[in-house]
């Protein structure tokens, strides 16, 4: 940013050079422009600065961010993958096949319903049995 510094001091060495007087129309506004100019220079040397200092700091808080994240998804994808069992189940009206996250089947309060066509796939009024128990019965009726 010195180089503004430079065109300012050239533009007054201009005006001095070609002995522009101050008192005159033409010299008043000449020199104010000079002036306006080094008042924008500065300012903008100034926030060349602070911009300079912001990036420094924004970078810092970038690094102490990413590591927080992998701190924390390096565990979180640890225990997802362990946790977390899906089936998946074909949706007797649309034909859709669906992911259902294995613990909502053994949950008697919730539906299973298809993201596509919205019928239910598995109702929580069903009976809970979906074991062989429930097929021996039915054998020994038969």
């Amino acid at each position: 940013m010195k180089y503004l510094y430079e065109e300012v001091a050239y533009l007054k060495g201009l005006a001095e050079g070609l002995e522009i007087e101050q008192q005159s129309k033409e010299g008043k506004i000449i020199h104010k422009i000079i002036d306006v100019l080094e008042s924008f220079a500065d300012a903008i040397v100034e926030l060349d600065e602070e911009q300079a200092d912001l990036s420094e700091y924004v970078e810092s808080i970038d690094e102490d961010l990413s590591d927080v994240e992998d701190d924390i998804y390096e565990d979180g994808e640890e225990d997802e993958d362990d946790e977390l069992s899906f089936i998946e189940m074909e949706c007797p009206n649309c034909g859709d096949f669906v992911e259902v996250d294995e613990e909502l089947l053994y949950d008697d309060e919730v539906d299973v319903v298809c993201p596509n066509c919205q019928a239910i796939i598995l109702s929580s009024d069903d009976d809970d049995c979906m074991c062989i128990d429930c097929c021996d019965d039915l054998d020994d009726e038969n």
